[in-house]
């Protein structure tokens, strides 16, 4: 068994300038922990990193060499890597026939499931070095059933399977790999179906409560 993690831990929260991995660094940060925002959106991320007292990367999840340099920043600044919140995600609003945009169907691959599997790859030899750690990956309840974001859903199903075979590899080294799967949360992945889904009468979450 692995000794508990003293604090502060060290966090590296992907897609953390906005919306739910907002939130998680906000609750990191208001615990003590070191954070590592990392995201394209450099005025949110500095915006965020400046009120929480985290340091922001400006990272793309789907090139591998960002998320090796998300790491390595996070190693070199605060000395280690406890937790890495792989969270980076965006609709992939095509559909099939005339619909279908191979550009973006493979954009919005390489950041929902690639940015999660390169994400992965870059922490596990530091979270293996220091004897342990977390990783946790925003999945959704689209990875759990069908959606009309069909390619999003494919992505987040793929997340589900990768979750738990990753941990199988990752458990003799004390690292635990689990999959948040939230439902319809009040993000910008939903805001142009906040109406339709109030009128079926299905709750839209705070980001706080996914946090």
């Amino acid at each position: 068994m692995a000794e508990p993690i003293a604090r502060p831990r060290v966090v590296l929260v992907t897609g953390g300038a906005q919306g739910i991995g907002a939130a998680v660094v906000r609750r990191f940060a208001e615990a003590g922990d070191h954070v590592v925002i990392a995201d394209t959106d450099g005025d949110r991320g500095a915006e965020l990193a400046g009120a929480t007292g985290s340091l922001f990367l400006r990272t793309d999840v789907a090139r591998p060499d960002d998320n090796r340099d998300a790491v390595a920043a996070a190693v070199e600044r605060f000395g280690g890597l406890d937790v890495v919140c792989l969270n980076a995600g965006v609709p992939g609003g095509i559909s099939l026939g005339d619909d279908f945009d191979p550009e973006r169907y493979r954009q919005a691959m390489s950041v929902n499931l690639d940015g999660v599997v390169y994400g992965a790859n870059a922490a596990l030899p530091h979270l293996r070095a220091q004897g342990g750690g977390a990783i946790v990956i925003t999945s959704s309840l689209a990875g759990l059933a069908p959606s009309p974001d069909m390619y999003y859903s494919a992505a987040k199903h793929a997340l589900i399977g990768l979750t738990r075979s990753l941990a199988l590899h990752t458990h003799p080294d004390n690292i635990t790999v689990n999959a948040v799967c939230p439902g319809f949360v009040d993000t910008r992945l939903v805001v142009s179906h906040r109406d339709a889904v109030a009128a079926l009468g299905l709750a839209v979450a705070h980001p706080d409560r996914v946090a």
